[in-house]
C-alpha cells in the first residue's frame, strides 16, 4: 500500500510538473506570436503614416473629430498605457498627453512618437516573464491578467489605426493594403 501511494504521488507530482512545463512552453510561444505581431503592425501602421501628405496630418474629416495626427497620437498613448499594464514596463512619455501635445502634429514628430511607442510595446512584450501571464492586474475599474491587458492593447490600436482610413480616403489616398501575415 505504502508503494502504491508513493507511486501514485510521484505520478501525480510528474503530471503536475509536465502540466507547468507545458503551460511555459505555451506563454513563451505566445509571447513570440504577439511580438511578430506587434512588428507587423508597426510597419502597416507606418504605411499610413506615410501616405497621409503633411498637408493631411492636422485633417478632420468634421470639426468634433479627432485629426488624422490625434488619432494616431491617442492610439499611441493607449498603447502606452495598455502595454505597460500587461508587462509591467515602465511608460514612456509620461506626463504628457500626447494627443494634445502640438509638438507632435507634424509629419515627422508624428511619425516619430508613432515608432518609438511600437518599439516601446514590442521591447515591453520582449522583456516581460512569460510565465506571469495570468497574473491579474487591476487598472482603473478594470481587472484581467497580462494577456488579457496585451489583447486590448493590440485591440486599441488596430481600432485607431482602422479609424484613419477614411481620413486616407477623404483626402483622395488609398490606404495601405491589409497585412494579416
Amino acid at each position: 500500500m505504502k508503494n502504491l501511494r508513493s507511486i501514485l504521488t510521484i505520478c501525480g507530482l510528474l503530471m503536475l510538473s509536465n502540466s507547468i512545463i507545458a503551460q511555459g512552453l505555451n506563454n513563451e510561444v505566445v509571447k513570440a506570436n504577439m511580438i511578430v505581431d506587434w512588428e507587423r503592425a508597426k510597419l502597416y501602421t507606418r504605411e499610413y503614416l506615410d501616405a497621409m501628405p503633411e498637408d493631411g496630418i492636422n485633417f478632420k474629416p468634421i470639426p468634433d473629430l479627432r485629426s488624422f495626427a490625434e488619432q494616431m497620437l491617442h492610439m499611441s498613448q493607449g498603447t502606452i498605457g495598455l502595454i505597460s499594464s500587461g508587462t509591467g514596463a515602465n511608460p514612456i512619455y509620461q506626463g504628457k498627453v500626447l494627443e494634445k501635445a502640438d509638438e507632435f502634429k507634424n509629419k515627422a514628430a508624428l511619425t516619430k512618437v508613432v515608432m518609438e511607442c511600437y518599439d516601446y510595446a514590442i521591447q515591453s512584450i520582449r522583456n516581460m516573464d512569460a510565465s506571469k501571464m495570468d497574473s491579474l492586474i487591476k487598472r482603473g475599474n478594470y481587472e484581467t491578467d497580462q494577456f488579457g491587458w496585451l489583447n486590448k492593447a493590440f485591440e486599441h490600436q488596430t481600432h485607431h489605426r482602422a479609424q484613419t482610413t477614411i481620413y486616407l480616403r477623404l483626402k483622395g489616398i488609398k490606404p495601405p493594403n491589409e497585412k494579416l501575415f
